[in-house]
């Protein structure tokens, strides 16, 4: 079967861009904000109405903005991600569920690289409010992005490696140390703050428990990641989800670094004068057959100094997940001088 590429294009992104940049406040009823209070480390907090915040970004169900506070010289922004008041009725239970479960794994962690907790609290009208420390306005999505349309090729190779290392190092604490299995690894999950000067790994909404063998520990539990990230062993009725779901999904976030593209979706961004043609058709069946997989990577045009970074991406989209190295295993080969 075929599909219009802009309409296939349009739908995945709808459901899978969780970082969608943005400038200006939301439009439509604008009303005098009853403020919500809550209190953090002892000091009654009042978070805005959204109209009063700068959205930052969107996702599935939720919205994401930046709240300046005022009181103290240091006093950080945070980013305060709370239910899309457009979402729909009988998703709201849904996503509210999750913001609940994201507070709660969210407060017990604590990590350079992973985004930190600050406040959770429900607004008079019912609405999850989560802040949540700020990493930075740009996902690395947003970057990816960006460097695309300036005609830009791949990241230096140096800066690739900066944010394995980092992202790297944050899915070993989640792993290790927390026993979790983050869930959603991408581009849009990484927020960089400055000139690549901090990496966070942000959104463990759908994170995992998992056991002493690294292994999901619920088997009930439900692997949601993102289509186009998945491994195959999320695509396969009754395949064991492990720590190596993440890794998986961490080799192919570098390799949008490297590429520029959405994995499996590069053919609907090769011709921007193509892009609102209804003419040119997309395979689906193609790409739900590529999904799981490695995508195809010109490594000899990106040239020697990418050779780590390549092997690396390499190594973590084996199919099979024994084969892939653990985070752990990828921040010990990265410490390692040159």
């Amino acid at each position: 079967m075929s599909l219009s590429p802009t309409l296939f294009l349009t739908c995945l992104l709808k459901r899978y861009r969780m970082a969608t940049p943005a400038s200006s406040p939301d439009q439509g009823a604008f009303k005098t904000p009853k403020g919500v209070r809550v209190r953090s480390s002892g000091t009654p907090i009042t978070i805005p109405a959204s109209p009063f915040m700068k959205k930052l970004g969107c996702g599935t169900g939720v919205n994401v903005y930046l709240m300046n506070r005022c009181g103290g010289l240091n006093a950080s922004p945070w980013a305060v991600k709370k239910i899309n008041s457009k979402c729909a009725a009988k998703q709201v239970a849904v996503y509210q569920q999750r913001l609940n479960e994201e507070a709660k794994v969210l407060k017990g962690i604590n990590h350079p690289n992973i985004v930190g907790f600050r406040a959770f609290t429900t607004a008079k009208d019912g609405s999850k409010c989560l802040a949540m420390e700020y990493g930075g306005e740009q996902s690395l999505n947003d970057l990816i992005e960006k460097r695309r349309e300036d005609g830009l090729k791949a990241f230096p190779a140096a800066i690739i490696e900066k944010v394995a290392l980092h992202v790297a190092r944050g899915l070993q604490y989640l792993h290790n140390e927390k026993k979790l299995l983050h869930g959603d690894m991408k581009s849009c999950n990484v927020v960089i703050n400055g000139d690549f000067e901090m990496v966070k790994i942000c959104d463990v909404g759908v994170s995992l428990q998992l056991d002493e063998n690294m292994k999901v520990s619920d088997p009930k539990a439900e692997y949601i990641g993102t289509e186009p990230w998945k491994p195959k062993e999320s695509l396969e009725e009754g395949g064991e989800i492990t720590d190596k779901a993440d890794v998986f999904a961490y080799g192919l976030t570098l390799w949008e670094m490297m590429t520029l593209a959405m994995p499996h979706l590069e053919i609907l961004e090769d011709d921007e004068e193509e892009e609102d043609s209804m003419e040119v058709s997309f395979d689906e069946d193609a790409y739900y057959e590529r999904l799981g997989t490695r995508p195809a990577l010109d490594a000899e045009a990106l040239g020697s100094s990418y050779q780590r970074v390549v092997e690396l991406f390499y190594l973590c989209t084996e199919e099979d997940p024994k084969k892939r190295p653990s985070a752990a295993q990828i921040v010990q080969a990265l410490e390692k001088k040159k």
